[in-house]
């Protein structure tokens, strides 16, 4: 993977609990916590919006296109 450096602004305490993570050795450096910390949100927030789209479907209707093809033997299903 290819990175980029970037330049951020952290308020005093923010930076404050984040050196002390690393001297702590929870982290390498400042660098990788922030990585970290980017990557997990990314991830939460995909989440959220799976589920936000997933609230959006109608049950009853998936449910019927999931049962759609149930009642047909598996012997006359077309050949792709």
């Amino acid at each position: 993977m290819s990175t980029a450096k970037v330049a951020i602004t952290l308020d005093k305490e923010t930076l404050k609990r984040l050196d002390r993570l690393v001297k702590s050795r929870r982290f390498e450096n400042r660098s990788r916590a922030i990585q970290e910390a980017v990557s997990e949100k990314r991830e939460r927030l995909d989440r959220n919006r799976l589920a936000r789209e997933c609230a959006k479907l109608d049950r009853t209707s998936e449910q019927a296109l999931a049962e759609e093809g149930l009642s047909v033997e598996a012997g006359q299903w077309p050949e792709y």
